[in-house]
């Protein structure tokens, strides 16, 4: 069932309309399942689905054919590339912004005409239940459908056969994901993560570093792919740099950070317990602080890490950051070239030859220079993985067009006949050549 032009915009202001009417018990889901405050919860996930929808108004341009310029073998004909929808897409979506990742790539798969099922993270209860009632309003069964469950449920959608499969989640499930969309030759997008770095440079305004950075981090209490995972920042400069993280650590969430309205929680205990294990025998900078009870970990900063420390060598996925001392801006390129290609990359400086030397040597997913996260909230960007972090991108209309084939067609009439290309052949080929 391909949708229709008409369909699709119709489908996707229905979408709206069901999450501005759902808005608060969406905003009460995501502080039952992450402590979310309000701020954070509407603006990273609300917002940020109604603007991928806002952004299609230009979709009418973008569905229509495209006329490309032909070859000489081609005269008189035209060349056109037509875009349609891939069919059946299944998205796997994960719990640390289980409202946006989930309905991002579905605005993105219905406007390129496709039918969607989509199963949100079973980790994220209490938004996987108002995704199901948002899309029970928004659209028919046959459209979008919304499988509610655990790790059965995904196996069992995994071994049918889709058009495409869309997920987003760690590394580990990604090739579960993909040995399975083997079996059937399903091309698939996969939003990975790994350890994202930040590098600061001596030259870089430090108080307005520590405060992008200190955001950045532990924003959704570090449960973000692309949160700073790691620091390297140099030698004379550390000290002045770990004070200015810990003064605002302070003005943000205050003398007891456990108390403040604006910091969130951990997803559940077992989270906590391997965050916590980060903890043990550590040289503690900031923070440190840990309550099960609440699933609460303090915004903390480590000391004295060994590169091949677990916390170095691990996705830390949380509110720890460690703080590595490097001799200059040539160790840190030689310390994040060692590691796998990142899905984010921060790097702070004044310098221009030093922002440009490591966008031009190191490879990463996105990232920004003298800022954290904000290249996300740019839908003209792509976003997107390279190597173990992930393959594809979208947002915007990368999302239209990760989810769409492409079609190439030629059109030709039956006169004038042109000759030149069929046999016999004679002196043609020195022809073809000066025309060439």
């Amino acid at each position: 069932m391909a949708l229709s032009l008409s369909q699709r915009l119709d489908f996707l202001a229905s979408l709206k309309s069901s999450i501005e009417q759902f808005e608060p018990k969406i905003l009460e889901a995501l502080a039952s399942d992450l402590g979310r405050p309000p701020f954070e919860a509407y603006t990273s996930e609300i917002s940020f689905v109604l603007d991928e929808i806002k952004v299609l108004k230009k979709l009418e341009r973008w569905a229509a054919p495209e006329r490309v310029r032909g070859s000489l073998f081609q005269w008189p004909g035209s060349s056109w590339i037509y875009r349609e929808p891939l069919g059946r897409v299944l998205i796997l979506s994960p719990w640390n912004y289980p409202f946006q990742l989930a309905l991002a790539p579905l605005v993105g798969a219905l406007a390129a005409g496709n039918t969607v099922v989509l199963k949100p993270s079973e980790l994220s209860p209490a938004t996987s239940q108002i995704l199901s009632e948002v899309c029970a309003k928004a659209f028919p069964k046959e459209v979008v459908g919304v499988a509610l469950g655990g790790a059965d449920v995904a196996s069992r959608l995994l071994a049918e056969k889709w058009d495409h499969i869309f997920f987003t989640g760690g590394e580990r499930v990604g090739k579960i994901v993909m040995t399975a969309a083997a079996k059937h030759l399903t091309p698939v997008t996969l939003e990975l993560g790994g350890k994202s770095p930040c590098l600061v440079e001596k030259s870089a305004d430090l108080k307005v570093t520590a405060r992008r950075i200190v955001w950045g981090k532990f924003y959704n209490s570090g449960q973000t792919c692309v949160a700073p995972d790691y620091l390297l920042v140099e030698e004379e400069v550390e000290k002045e740099l770990v004070g200015l993280l810990r003064d605002t650590l302070k003005e943000f969430f205050g003398e007891i950070p456990k108390q403040s309205k604006d910091y969130g929680r951990i997803v559940n205990a077992a989270h906590f317990e391997r965050l916590s294990k980060y903890l043990q025998g550590a040289k503690i900078a900031f923070g440190g602080e840990t309550d099960l009870s609440t699933r609460f970990i303090a915004p903390t900063g480590l000391l004295d890490v060994s590169l091949d420390s677990p916390v170095m060598t691990e996705e830390i996925f949380g509110p720890i950051l460690p703080i590595l001392p490097v001799k200059d801006v040539s160790k840190m390129v030689e310390i994040v070239q060692a590691r796998p290609k990142p899905l984010a990359l921060y790097a702070f400086t004044k310098n221009p030859q030093i922002s440009e030397r490591i966008l031009s040597e190191l490879s990463f997913g996105g990232g920004c220079i003298n800022d954290t996260l904000m290249h996300l909230a740019n839908s003209r960007l792509p976003f997107g993985g390279v190597g173990t972090s992930g393959m594809g991108n979208y947002h915007g209309r990368y999302s239209f067009e990760i989810f769409s084939h492409k079609k190439a067609v030629l059109k030709q009439g039956f006169f004038p006949e042109v000759k030149f290309r069929y046999p016999p052949y004679g002196n043609k080929l020195k022809l073809l050549k000066k025309l060439s």
